[in-house]
């Protein structure tokens, strides 16, 4: 991971009303970084009279590198640009600090829940989502009519706080079947695999190779090798009252429609249309395949090697020893 203090050069669009919609933020600085825009940190940092700072002069930012000045060149009358700096990981304070946050995970330079965003949703502005970019909700009515009679398309893809993935960062080494249901601020790591039904929320995201068929809800993070089945579903941390941060670990399996509401160990199954929450009453079974003990799910949480199945008999819910080994298709993850 990378270390603070970090300025970010970011392009922020702006409303009919003058408020932040978004902010894109294409080169990051890092204070003891080595990459080419680390170079810029010393200068940027000199420009600042707060943690944002909204430039009107390009030319102030003496730049060297020909892409980013051709960048800053062609920005249009509804842009400006924008240096947000973070020093401390503190709650945030802007839309420019939240969208850069959303930013440094999607770049992977910082890994889910390692990052502050307390006060992210009061940041971030509520907009329809355009071909044309971010539009205020205030006057869109206005907006959709005159693309009507200008016969100029207007699709609206979503109205939200968050916007997809792929508007700002198209990460290295994977495969999204429907860009849709992948938030900014999700971390795919390479050879990640998110099917059309798969969904990857902010502050969430796959560690390694992972083939993603379900819902990784917002601070679940997935270990690599691991396969989230069609229809399966994890438990985040923003609804319900859980504050329990769900995770899976490597070479495990959640099959079809099957749910998870505690930690996970590593090569563990669950089968399908089982859905796993902590206060779950589950058989343990031993390593003679023996029944043990009736627990509650969360005193299993985090244990490697376990197989969730349910009895068909009974109806009882098991947890036996695991003699399978996931393992993914390589060639289908060589993204």
């Amino acid at each position: 991971m990378k270390e603070f203090p970090i300025i970010g050069l970011g392009i922020a669009s702006k409303g009919a009303s003058g408020k932040t919609l978004d902010t894109f933020f294409p080169f990051i600085s890092f204070k003891n970084g080595e990459d080419k825009y680390s170079q810029y940190y010393k200068k940027w940092d000199s420009l600042m009279t707060e943690d944002v700072t909204h430039l009107n002069d390009a030319s102030q930012l003496d730049l060297q590198d020909q892409d980013l000045q051709d960048a800053v060149n062609k920005l249009d009358e509804n842009k400006t640009l924008v240096l947000c700096r973070i020093i401390e990981n503190k709650p945030i304070e802007s839309i420019e600090e939240a969208y850069l946050k959303l930013h440094l995970i999607s770049y992977r330079y910082f890994v889910p829940n390692s990052l502050n965003l307390d006060n992210l949703f009061n940041s971030l502005a509520n907009v329809a989502w355009t071909n044309k970019g971010p539009v205020e909700l205030e006057g869109i009515d206005k907006k959709i009519l005159s693309s009507k009679i200008d016969n100029e398309s207007l699709g609206i893809k979503s109205i939200d706080k968050f916007p997809r993935l792929t508007d700002y960062i198209i990460p290295s080494g994977v495969r999204i079947g429907d860009a849709s249901r992948v938030r900014l601020g999700a971390y795919l790591s390479e050879g990640t695999t998110v099917m059309h039904e798969g969904f990857v929320n902010f502050n969430a995201g796959t560690l390694g190779s992972a083939m993603i068929e379900g819902r990784i809800s917002a601070g679940v993070v997935v270990g690599k090798n691991s396969d989230l089945g069609g229809g399966c579903s994890t438990m985040g941390t923003l609804s319900g009252g859980n504050n329990i941060k769900i995770s899976i670990g490597e070479n495990c399996l959640l099959g079809a429609n099957s749910g998870l509401g505690i930690p996970l160990g590593n090569n563990c199954i669950i089968e399908a249309g089982l859905y796993v929450t902590a206060g779950l009453k589950v058989t343990k079974y031993n390593n003679k395949n023996e029944p043990e003990s009736v627990v509650k799910a969360s005193e299993l949480a985090g244990q490697d090697n376990l197989l969730f199945i349910r009895n068909s008999l009974n109806g009882a819910i098991e947890a036996k020893i695991n003699p399978k080994s996931v393992t993914l298709n390589e060639t289908l993850h060589k993204n």
